[in-house]
């Protein structure tokens, strides 16, 4: 219950903080650009495959009216792109381009930007500055997605302990795996109810629209989910036929392991193996990852059920699943060597992006956690130990209560075979009680070492859960490399797009925020555009705005861009920047006759 608690308490601290994966390269007009005459279509270039919702794209004019446009659909068949075509007359002014897509790996994106039509406008359509999504929708989903992988984790490993490990009574595991099976299942109903308002960004009542269901199977996420159904329905079956048996022949074995393969593949199939580089080697990796940590820790779940459950239980099942742990700790880290490379793309990426810090505290928790599984070896070794020395005298006896009875003479050791080739009473009657006292030594250790074993595989089993929880966060998180990726596509080399920035202010109690673009934002002559919205988002006026540049490592200005008022926002075509750098702006804003505030932010001019 601890755990539980814990694990949901993550869920809902965390599930605000999701990241989209695919990153959004370029737009077509360009965020901020002027046009002299409207465009035909609008673009978006993303640095994965996306797919397309219904209402993928919303474009609205500078009177905040939904502009109708044709249906979404990919430029050019690239699955990389998103367009749409707009009419044939769209005036002039401000448009602002609200979009939603869904990533390769499952997960929506969204976002918006603004173009202008012979000159920028005012406008009081609000522009977002993170992905629309409704909070309660996103964050139940995102928890059936963490309970989804614990519960496959359970029944996976669990199952295999029974079939591999062949624990003396595999009936006090029934109830881990029936909780693994109904869990699983319930998380991946929801998911699959879930799908499509959490891909729309709706609320929950839109998940029971008769179209929601039909509309899922349609995208790969959901056929992901539907198979996943009908492979716990499978499993179910194949459980069933196997229930009471305590040996497992090949063909049982085997199609336990394809079941596995096939339950690993649902989520392979649509998280981040299935988008980026490497895509069949991403893909197996992960159905190995997945399957090495549903092994180790549903195993430890196991041995720890069994070690509590089972008083009668040897060291066989444990030596066991010692082997079978390091085999998979083994696989888990060649694989997750591959897929921090796949995922970082470079060393700078460790540090400095989401995905590589959250790597970070995840390699320091699997740290922590073979540390844990290091004292959960010795303490196995020594349990093995201690076993062995436990049978001895009791094969000693059995070697001399078949002499007494002169049907066999076996010698099993030095004293048990004076006892027993003398055959006088004395001797050989006192070393049943030293076997006694052996035994009783023997069962002590043996009785020591279980309940460290206890303590070390609890301990292993909850930080096992606090991996699973990173590990989790991490499909919620854009790599490294797809970050990377579209910070260097954004801009071609040698052509900057150009320079906008948000510049907010205060006024005793009004406040607001300037929007400047200079283009194109490198050495030489630039336009400038300052737009100035108020508190509500709206466009606003002011009766004064002054804009100078200085750089202060070349000793040149302050330059006055001596921007006029042309109507709906500030701007000028003759601001002359001679030389690249850091330049400061000083943004001058007078709200009315007696109040003004200035406020510097930098600005790179490059060549």
């Amino acid at each position: 219950m601890l755990l539980g608690s814990l694990l949901v308490l993550l869920l809902l601290g965390t599930a605000g903080t999701a990241s989209a994966h695919a990153a959004l390269e370029s737009t077509d007009p360009a965020d901020g650009s002027v046009l002299k005459s409207a465009p035909r279509t609008v673009t978006l270039t993303f640095s994965e495959s996306v797919a397309l919702l219904d209402d993928s794209f919303r474009v609205y004019d500078p009177d905040n009216r939904r502009v109708r446009t044709s249906s979404a659909h990919h430029a050019k068949d690239a699955g990389d792109t998103a367009s749409v075509t707009l009419p044939a007359k769209l005036g002039t002014g401000t448009f602002t381009v609200a979009w939603r897509v869904v990533s390769a790996d499952s997960h929506p994106v969204s976002g918006a930007f603004t173009f202008s039509i012979g000159k920028p406008s005012a406008t009081t359509t609000p522009i977002a500055t993170a992905p629309t999504e409704d909070p309660l929708t996103a964050s139940l989903y995102d928890i059936a997605r963490y309970f989804a992988y614990i519960a496959a984790a359970l029944l996976i490993g669990t199952a295999t302990f029974v079939a591999l490990c062949r624990p003396p009574n595999p009936s006090v595991l029934n109830k881990p795996i029936l909780m693994g099976w109904w869990t699983l299942l319930a998380a991946t109903v929801v998911l699959l109810i879930l799908r499509a308002p959490y891909e729309a960004g709706t609320g929950l009542a839109t998940a029971f629209e008769p179209s929601a269901i039909p509309k899922t199977l349609t995208s790969r996420p959901g056929l992901a989910l539907a198979a996943r159904v009908l492979l716990i329905a499978a499993t179910a079956f194949f459980l069933l036929r196997l229930r009471g048996r305590e040996r497992f022949g090949r063909v049982a074995l085997g199609t336990g392991a394809v079941l596995a393969v096939g339950l690993a593949l649902t989520w392979a199939s649509a998280e981040h193996a299935s988008a980026g580089i490497q895509v069949p080697v991403a893909m197996t990796s992960a159905v190995l990852h997945l399957l090495a940590m549903s092994v180790w820790l549903g195993g430890l779940t196991a041995l720890l059920t069994v070690l509590y459950r089972s008083p009668d239980l040897d060291a066989a099942p444990v030596a066991r699943f010692s082997r079978l742990a390091f085999a998979s700790v083994t696989v888990l880290v060649v694989t997750g060597v591959y897929q921090s490379w796949r995922g970082l793309g470079s060393w700078n990426a460790l540090t400095g992006t989401s995905y590589g810090r959250i790597l970070l505290v995840k390699l320091g928790a699997v740290v922590l956690l073979l540390a844990v599984a290091g004292w959960s070896r010795q303490r196995t070794g020594r349990m093995v130990g201690a076993d062995v020395r436990l049978r001895v005298p009791e094969l000693v006896r059995a070697g001399a209560a078949t002499g007494a009875d002169g049907a066999v003479t076996v010698s099993t050791g030095a004293g048990a075979g004076a006892g027993v080739g003398d055959g006088g009473d004395g001797e050989g009657a006192s070393n049943p009680g030293d076997g006694s006292q052996e035994q009783d030594r023997g069962d002590g250790s043996q009785d020591r070492y279980r309940r460290g074993l206890r303590r070390s595989v609890l301990f292993e089993v909850g930080v096992g859960v606090v991996v699973l929880v990173i590990t989790t966060l991490l499909t919620n998180t854009l790599p490294g490399r797809a970050a990377a990726d579209a910070q260097q596509t954004a801009t071609p080399a040698g052509i900057p797009a150009a320079s906008v920035t948000m510049v907010p202010f205060r006024v005793g109690n009004a406040g607001g925020k300037v929007q400047i673009t200079l283009d194109p934002g490198r050495v030489g002559l630039n336009s400038v555009e300052a737009v100035v919205y108020g508190p509500d988002g709206g466009f606003a006026t002011v009766p004064e705005l002054r804009l100078s540049f200085t750089l202060a490592a070349q000793k040149i200005g302050p330059l006055d861009a001596d921007v006029k008022d042309e109507g709906g926002y500030w701007g000028t075509n003759s601001l002359n920047l001679p030389i690249a750098g850091t330049w400061t702006m000083k943004v001058t804003v007078r709200t009315t006759d007696v109040d003004q505030v200035s406020v510097s932010r930098q600005v790179r001019i490059v060549r």
